[in-house]
């Protein structure tokens, strides 16, 4: 089962979801939306984190708070990125 959060840092609530294992990964990319933002640790095992973006909103729109959130967890949620003090996010712009 995918996991998802609510993320609610900014003013508006954003719901964030993410898989557990490479199966679920898998899953979320193919029933993703159109307009979820996928996050992951560059060159690094991590879980896939998908920000679900409100009806016409861009990547612009998103807060940095919320952005935040989801690097975060994507760190979190490596094997090996949560044991180094940075590592780097990757997510289109």
């Amino acid at each position: 089962m995918v996991f998802y959060f609510t993320s609610n840092a900014a003013a508006a609530v954003y719901t964030i979801y993410m898989g557990k294992d490479k199966y679920e990964n898998e899953d979320l990319i193919k029933y993703g939306w159109p307009e979820d933002v996928w996050f992951h640790v560059d060159k690094l095992s991590s879980a896939h984190v998908y920000l679900r973006l409100h009806q016409g909103q861009t990547m612009d729109d998103i807060p940095k708070e919320v952005l935040s959130d989801c690097a975060h967890l994507v760190k979190a949620n490596s094997i090996q990125g949560c044991k180094l003090s940075s590592v780097t996010v990757v997510y289109p712009i």
